[in-house]
């Protein structure tokens, strides 16, 4: 797969079956999250439905297929967290490392600056010590490579498989602090002109791949 071959966009309720296909493993395999039973879809379609009211929703799709998603919502309820999300992120199982969970960040970081978003805060598992068969470092990693900065760890906080975790946060600022700060606009106001973008984006990468095929 190559960044030509594949397209983000908003993804939608009716993607629920699909994306928890690509969810599901992480439950059952990983403590990358800490949700212990694989959610309904029912449950995973209002989940997406709710986050789009306010904050971006993408998809990865390839050939048809959905590969990963990423997702903003709150980082806390008070209104003074206004500026500040949290971010989620997952690609399919047998996609991971090609690429595509940075260009679902970049779209989703994108989106977020849009609305006037200035802080992206990731929560991330950690080993409480060496790696194991259910949690490694290379989500950590993977946050530092796009510029987050860890700012605090919560130690032996998450209890899945018989064993204990650690929670990172690690934190991203995308826009100036100001002393007069607007307030960020929901993602239904600038969703139609992200969506272009898009739509803009790919349209390229595709003239790209046909250009080149061309030539071949």
């Amino acid at each position: 797969m190559t960044g030509r071959d594949m397209k983000i966009r908003t993804a939608s309720p009716r993607d629920g079956a699909a994306l928890l296909k690509i969810y599901g493993p992480y439950v059952e395999r990983t403590a990358i999250t800490f949700e212990y039973r694989v959610p309904s879809v029912e449950e995973f379609s209002g989940r997406i439905e709710r986050t789009l009211k306010q904050y971006p929703y993408f998809a990865a799709e390839f050939e048809g297929e959905l590969v990963g998603y990423a997702y903003a919502g709150p980082f806390h309820e008070r209104e003074a967290y206004d500026w500040a999300v949290e971010t989620s992120l997952y690609v399919a199982w047998d996609q991971r490392k090609m690429g595509i969970g940075r260009r679902l960040h970049d779209a989703l970081e994108t989106a977020l600056r849009e609305q006037g978003i200035l802080n992206m805060n990731a929560c991330v598992a950690c080993p409480c010590g060496e790696a194991d068969e259910y949690l490694t470092w290379s989500s950590l990693e993977f946050h530092r490579r796009l510029g987050y900065r860890p700012v605090g760890e919560f130690r032996q906080c998450g209890y899945k498989f018989g064993r204990w975790y650690n929670m990172a946060w690690l934190e991203r600022h995308i826009g100036d602090h100001l002393g007069e700060q607007p307030v960020p606009k929901a993602f239904g106001d600038i969703r139609e002109r992200m969506e272009q973008g898009l739509s803009a984006c790919s349209g390229h990468q595709e003239n790209r791949k046909i250009e080149e095929d061309r030539r071949t």
